[in-house]
């Protein structure tokens, strides 16, 4: 089962200058579609052709042979090939009502049947994914849709805005009545055999990170934000605990931090906090925007850490990419690396604290009213979420004061990695998702031709209400509306026209001169083609006739776009209402 990629380059690509999770979880997916796929040929749908070009030169560059289609925003309903279209975020609200528009005009089903949705779960505090998640109550969104949860935290918290959501409208409507899409959990995916390092390149590694066999070398990789994606005090504190057991021992710590800081004030942050709380660790920076630094980073490690205290954070695809390289990893006990980390077996996951419901009501209206940003929102948040110091000095001194019990970590980690986490293992759960969702598609469909009695569904008005037909909407501003009864009669004005030349004749040569104004002409998307405009021209005369009358001859699937396109030649001056 294959399914159309939602393609825009830059939501696939860790090379631009800010390396966020959604970019590197993006590429990485990417990558293990192209190479995993047992799809018989390719899809995306794009913004711009010059994306479908951009993926068609990817597509090729894995050396897959297939055909490359592209949907843009013009050719919509050419998604009931594939019929799925999967996009890289969780907002498929939008994008089911323009499956409704889209599929509006097709024959014999239901236009929510037309394809199926499929979005993923990134971070889910920002007000954006929020709203996002929210709307999906009522966005026409439908049961053979689904929304890809990446942990089983996340979808806890998916569950429980949508149910606040389904509280509200209850109270607010009275709505009983509601279709949700699939909530799934698969993991995010990684490719295990990135992170495999030989002896030598370890070597080379931590020459670099001036670490001899004297040292302990513990791994930080991710962004570098105290406010948004872990604060580092725990972690300094911890280490701090630890290098003081080992140093009579001789043994020293260095500290990578691999990652990037938004700001000045952000990299004096973190300095400032290091010298403080850890004095007797070393700490380096490297850039993790570089793919040379992060390959030091990994293959320079003895012991990988982050002690994530931040709601933003979902799935965390560092852990797991650290047990591909065979690190034991101290984490906290938290989101996503709740289900990726096995305590006392991959490493240790250190327990984490914060206040009870109800106590940051503060926050979020500070959020919603825009007081404070995303960012403070995050930070305000994380500074009331503690980690276990104390725990996490004993999970390191035990990882320090023995190799044997690193190895055994490393190695049940990168095993855990290579059959759970692989590309390899995650791109067949997405593709049987797929298969399911047509399943489903299908059957409702099925039912609905089957059924004796309508859906109700397909008998819709406005299938996006805040998006109506504008001449439903403003149906109140004109004096006239052109029904199927009203009767119209030439009323050609003399435009270069010869005095033997007939009143049909002169009509057409009126309306072909004002389309090659720049004024007229800019509308072609509207207009109807010159053959139509005869065959109208040739349907009309002087005396008044029914408007559908004029229609006579029309292809049956044309016949509401020129119908309409009376009204532009009524705007001509070529047709009249008849007095």
């Amino acid at each position: 089962m294959t399914a159309a990629i939602y393609y825009h380059p830059e939501a696939y690509t860790t090379s631009g200058p800010k390396l966020m999770g959604r970019n590197a979880a993006g590429e990485s997916f990417l990558r293990g579609y192209l190479q995993y796929s047992k799809a018989t040929e390719f899809w995306a749908q794009v913004q711009r052709m010059e994306h479908a070009q951009h993926f068609a030169q990817t597509v090729k560059s894995f050396s897959r042979n297939e055909p490359v289609k592209a949907v843009d925003k013009n050719s919509l309903s050419a998604l009931q090939s594939p019929g799925v279209i999967y996009y890289p975020g969780p907002g498929i609200g939008e994008h089911a009502f323009h499956r409704a528009l889209a599929g509006a005009n097709a024959q014999g089903f239901d236009p929510h049947t037309a394809w199926s949705l499929c979005g993923i779960t990134h971070t889910t505090s920002s007000a954006g994914a929020m709203d996002a998640l929210a709307n999906l109550i009522t966005a026409p969104v439908q049961p053979w849709d689904a929304v890809i949860c990446t942990s089983t935290a996340v979808k806890n918290n998916v569950e429980k805005l949508l149910q606040a959501q389904v509280t509200y409208l209850q109270d607010r409507l009275g709505v009983s009545k509601l279709r949700l899409p699939m909530l799934p959990v698969i993991p995010l995916g990684i490719h295990t055999q990135d992170f495999v390092f030989t002896p030598a390149q370890r070597l080379l590694a931590r020459n670099a990170v001036d670490a001899d066999e004297n040292t302990l070398v513990v791994l930080f990789m991710g962004r570098l934000s105290f406010h948004a994606k872990a604060h580092p005090l725990a972690m300094y504190q911890a280490l701090q605990s630890a290098a003081l057991t080992i140093k009579p021992t001789g043994k020293r710590v260095v500290l990578v931090e691999c990652g990037w800081h938004a700001n000045e004030h952000i990299q004096k942050s973190f300095g400032d906090a290091a010298k403080l709380a850890c004095p007797d660790v070393h700490v380096i920076t490297l850039d993790g925007r570089s793919a040379e630094h992060r390959q030091t980073a990994w293959s320079s490690a003895d012991v990988f850490c982050s002690l994530s205290d931040n709601i933003q954070e979902t799935f965390g695809i560092v852990p797991i990419e650290a047990m591909a390289a065979g690190l034991p990893v101290v984490v906290s006990d938290w989101d996503g690396y709740r289900d990726t980390v096995r305590d006392g077996i991959d490493g240790y996951r250190i327990a984490t604290t914060m206040p009870k419901a109800g106590l940051a009501g503060d926050l979020a209206y500070r959020h919603a009213i825009e007081i404070d940003n995303y960012d403070m929102y995050c930070g305000h948040t994380s500074s009331l979420v503690a980690v276990d110091v104390q725990a996490a000095a004993t999970a390191f001194k035990k990882l320090f004061s023995s190799e044997s019990l690193r190895q055994t970590m490393g190695k049940a980690g990168h095993e855990r990695a290579q059959t759970v986490y692989d590309w390899s293992v995650i791109i067949p759960q997405y593709e049987a998702l797929w298969a399911e969702q047509t399943r489903l598609r299908m059957l409702a469909r099925q039912k609905d031709v089957q059924s004796s009695e309508p859906t109700g569904k397909a008998l819709l008005a406005h299938h996006w209400p805040a998006r109506m037909d504008p001449f439903a909407a403003f149906a109140s501003y004109p004096t006239h509306t052109i029904i199927e009864s009203t009767l119209l009669v030439l009323k050609p004005q003399s435009l270069n026209a010869s005095e033997l030349m007939d009143i049909q004749s002169q009509a057409v040569l009126q309306v072909e001169a004002y389309r090659q104004l720049a004024m007229v002409n800019y509308a072609k998307q509207v207009l109807p083609t010159p053959e139509e405009v005869k065959h109208l021209i040739g349907n009309t005369a002087t005396t008044p006739k029914r408007a559908i009358d004029l229609l006579e001859g029309i292809e049956a699937e044309r016949r509401p776009f020129v119908f309409r396109s009376l009204a532009w030649l009524m705007k001509l001056g070529v047709l009249g209402l008849a007095a």
